[in-house]
């Protein structure tokens, strides 16, 4: 008997002001890479990985959005079918906090999900290896968070690599908690004979 494991599919969409280390987080938790060379969003971008949660192989879509304001509009399409966003400011630039709100509402306005106020967020605050220049408090993080419906929030480094696999392991458990993520799942294909497996080919699409 051969068994598929289970398969998901994930859109993850990535939200924050310019500067913030979007795309850095991105890069660090796929290809464990970290460039001091900034290079601007143009548009979107997005990258995949295939993570185990508990019996199920989930394919993360992660989505880089741009940060600057010309491109909001573009953004749109990108929001449609996301299953969960992550939210980034950076710790050391109080501005890109003061910015979440609004990102937060572009995001629920852009992609519509029927159930706004269980949709799947976490916060990321980056660059807490510049801890010497962080403006902005954990307290006062938490407490935005705790107004937000309790949003799941860390504190990361893309540069140092802390809680990066973290916070994006939280938010994939998160959307998998949730019915609609049901529409994304691979069919599960379990052969119960060798001459049915031999008859499909003996494939496995795990």
């Amino acid at each position: 008997m051969t068994t598929c494991r289970r398969k998901s599919l994930l859109k993850v969409i990535l939200l924050g002001d310019s500067f913030v280390g979007k795309t850095s987080l991105m890069n660090q938790y796929v290809k464990k890479q970290f460039s001091n060379q900034y290079k601007i969003t143009v548009g979107a971008d997005f990258l995949a990985k295939d993570i185990m949660i508990d019996d199920r192989v989930v394919t993360m879509q992660i989505w880089d959005t741009a940060g600057q304001e010309r491109y909001k509009s573009l953004h749109a399409g990108y929001y449609r079918a996301a299953d969960c966003c992550i939210l980034v400011y950076d710790v050391t630039n109080p501005k890109s906090f003061e910015s979440l709100d609004m990102w937060r509402e572009e995001f629920l306005i852009r992609a519509d999900p029927h159930d706004p106020e269980s949709f799947p967020f976490v916060l990321l605050g980056n660059k807490i290896d510049a801890e010497t220049n962080r403006a902005v408090s954990s307290r006062q993080a938490q407490n935005w968070c705790k107004y937000k419906n309790d949003m799941l929030y860390y504190e990361v480094s893309a540069k140092e690599a802390i809680n990066v696999e973290e916070g994006f392991q939280a938010i994939a458990r998160n959307a998998l908690q949730r019915d609609s993520h049901d529409e994304h799942n691979f069919p599960v294909q379990i052969y119960l004979d060798e001459d049915q497996a031999s008859r499909k080919g003996n494939r496995c699409n795990c």
